[in-house]
């Protein structure tokens, strides 16, 4: 079974991929997702009223700290000495964006990583906010840009001039 999937072997075997041979570059990539909710949760994070805390200030740091374990929770990722993560937020109507920009000079990329900020800063805001509205819905988390490797420049549609 030949496969051009890179984390399957030749019979059909999941595998890590052995970047041993790469070359190290500098790689980037950015992620963003958002979670809708009601005006009152929306209002409560904004003011900083939530009775748990800083809302956004603890769901950042949850994103740094997962993009770092991403190898542990991803059964095929590299363990990665990440050079820098950043988790931003903006306020829609009636949502909060998330965006995670995460940077390596390495073998492999930071795709999985900067996803991983962006899934973990939401479900963390959820966390907090529940007591508000359980009923928010978290989507929309993808790749938008990343930077280096062999695949080099990639822009997610609407993102073209995306610098990083």
């Amino acid at each position: 079974m030949s496969s051009k999937l890179t984390h399957l072997d030749e019979s059909g075997t999941a595998r890590m991929v052995d970047v041993g041979g790469k070359t190290p570059a500098r790689r980037t990539a950015v992620a963003s997702g958002s979670i809708a909710m009601s005006d009152e949760a929306l209002q409560a994070i904004r003011e900083g009223s939530v009775k748990k805390g800083d809302v956004l200030a603890t769901a950042r740091i949850a994103g740094i700290m997962a993009a770092k374990k991403t190898g542990e929770l991803v059964p095929l990722c590299h363990p990665l000495p990440i050079d820098a993560v950043n988790v931003d937020f903006t306020f829609g109507h009636g949502s909060i964006h998330a965006t995670a920009t995460a940077s390596i000079e390495a073998k492999t990329g930071v795709e999985m990583e900067a996803i991983t900020a962006v899934s973990v800063a939401l479900i963390t805001i959820y966390d907090m906010a529940k007591a508000l509205d359980k009923g928010m819905v978290i989507g929309g988390i993808r790749l938008i840009a990343k930077d280096g490797g062999k695949s080099g420049r990639w822009r997610a549609a609407g993102h073209e001039d995306l610098e990083l």
